[in-house]
């Protein structure tokens, strides 16, 4: 793993302590933020590369911090909770986290995690036959990672961007719910339905006219989703 700046935000020292000494272990430089207004100030003055953000913090939570961030910044959130709620997993996603982890955790989980976050963020995905892609009023530009709807471009964080361009490479094929999590996100994430189900819905609100009814991105129940070209 190169160099990266890490924020660790969480009010719980011994948890700070832990995964600071094994990040740096990886050579990563940390910073530490012990709640949220502090994480918020040692954002803007150090822009990070990564946040690790606890859910439960004073001050500011990390609902917040996540919602606040994804105002202006796609840089990459690994929620972290107590409390391993489905609702807040779903929550942490639809807000903009790029990963949840429940605690109690091991660090090697928690490494694989940074790991698969930066690999997705700066993965160039697969190697696209042709330099552009178009579909009825949607269009892909691989060489630039541009992504226009009705000629007006389209802000997708990483892993949005990823998802759409292994569907539209694959256009017309069904593609399998593991397929999509092992090629956008890694092979630790086969069994991760609910990110799927998730950045999907975020992708479709975004190329879509109507996301509740798309005409592109189509869903295969039990197997997974389609993407499917305009004639």
């Amino acid at each position: 793993m190169h160099r990266k700046r890490i924020l660790i935000a969480d009010d719980d020292p011994a948890i700070v302590k832990f995964v600071r000494a094994n990040l740096k272990a990886e050579g990563c430089e940390t910073l530490v933020a012990m709640d949220g207004a502090e994480a918020i100030q040692v954002i803007e003055r150090e822009l990070p590369d990564l946040i690790i953000l606890d859910i439960t913090m004073p001050k500011a939570d990390g609902f917040e911090v996540c919602r606040w961030l994804r105002e202006w910044s796609q840089t990459p959130i690994i929620m972290l909770s107590a409390r391993g709620d489905e609702q807040d997993k779903v929550k942490c996603l639809d807000l903009g986290a790029d990963d949840y982890i429940s605690k109690p955790f091991g660090i090697a989980e928690l490494i694989a995690r940074v790991r698969a976050v930066f690999r997705r963020s700066q993965a160039p995905g697969a190697a696209p036959t042709q330099a552009a892609f178009a579909s009825g009023d949607l269009e892909v530009s691989f060489a630039s990672r541009q992504v226009t709807v009705a000629g007006k471009e389209v802000s997708l964080t990483p892993t949005e961007y990823q998802l759409l361009q292994e569907l539209v490479l694959n256009a017309g094929k069904v593609l399998t719910h593991s397929h999509l999590l092992n090629r956008v996100w890694g092979p630790e994430y086969r069994e991760e339905k609910q990110y799927l189900h998730v950045f999907m819905n975020h992708l479709r609100m975004k190329v879509e006219n109507e996301s509740s009814n798309p005409r592109y991105i189509l869903t295969v129940p039990g197997v997974g989703y389609l993407f499917k070209a305009a004639r």
